[in-house]
């Protein structure tokens, strides 16, 4: 398949094991070029990604010698990708829970859409935990407050394509979003500034540690977190946003009918 030009698929990592170079094959069979940004890893699973990336022009690895945080990866992925003139990314998991047999389709959906965020609403299967489901509910009903209404499906899912330009701009508005907070805060500071939305259903896996599975996320630590980053959005909404959030959802609304 020919390499894209404008459309790339960025995989953050950090301490993936196996699954990194595993993730990193499943989405060269779907799409070129794919980048990992490794978060300063200590397990050696860069390894593997760094001596395919030397036989493979597909496939570059950014390596940052500190460990920062998922969006602190994408940061800096997403500053490379636009200094090579890329235009959207694509954020993958390297775990393997996202779908990379919709990696096209997505890609599709973007180049159809290329102003829009496009947003996956994960197909969860038994596997999953029921705790998991429960506290994704609530982080549903707290973005759909922080932007006035319906538009993001799942604020916690990280398989999108992100208008580069826009995410950056996003992130630059804030001094937060660099950990496991990227996700939600994100999607709704680019609904904020008047980004469409198209969110469009993907399958999503719950890896067991014996199959290979592996979170980082800390219960207490990034429940905290996400506590803080609902109180801050919706502190500004209701203080000095919320007009200017209407507008934007009224905005998106009458891009969607044209």
């Amino acid at each position: 398949m020919p390499a894209s030009t404008t459309h790339l698929v960025l995989i953050p990592a950090f301490n993936a094991g196996n699954r990194l170079v595993t993730t990193l094959l499943s989405a060269l069979e779907e799409w070129s070029p794919v980048w990992v940004v490794d978060d300063g890893s200590t397990d050696g699973s860069v390894d593997a990604a760094l001596r395919l990336a030397e036989r493979d022009p597909r496939v570059r690895v950014l390596v940052r010698p500190r460990n920062g945080g998922k969006g602190a990866a994408i940061e800096t992925g997403l500053a490379a990708a636009l200094a090579s003139g890329f235009t959207h990314v694509l954020t993958l998991d390297a775990d393997g829970q996202h779908p990379s047999h919709q990696i096209g389709p997505f890609m599709e959906a973007s180049a159809a859409r290329p102003e829009s965020l496009v947003l996956g609403r994960p197909v969860f299967g038994p596997e999953a935990p029921r705790v998991r489901l429960h506290g994704r509910k609530l982080s549903v009903w707290l973005a759909w407050a922080e932007i006035l209404g319906p538009g993001i499906d799942d604020p916690l899912f990280g398989f999108r394509v992100y208008p580069a330009d826009a995410l950056r701009r996003a992130l630059a508005e804030t001094r937060f979003a660099r950990g496991f907070d990227f996700d939600p805060e994100v999607a709704v500071r680019m609904a904020w500034r008047g980004v469409p939305l198209l969110n469009l259903a993907a399958p999503c896996r719950y890896l067991a540690p014996e199959d290979g599975g592996v979170s980082h996320f800390k219960y207490v630590r990034d429940n905290v977190r996400l506590c803080s980053l609902h109180v801050r959005l919706l502190t500004q909404l209701f203080l000095w946003r919320w007009i200017a959030v209407w507008r934007a959802r009224g905005a998106r609304r009458g891009g969607l009918s044209r």
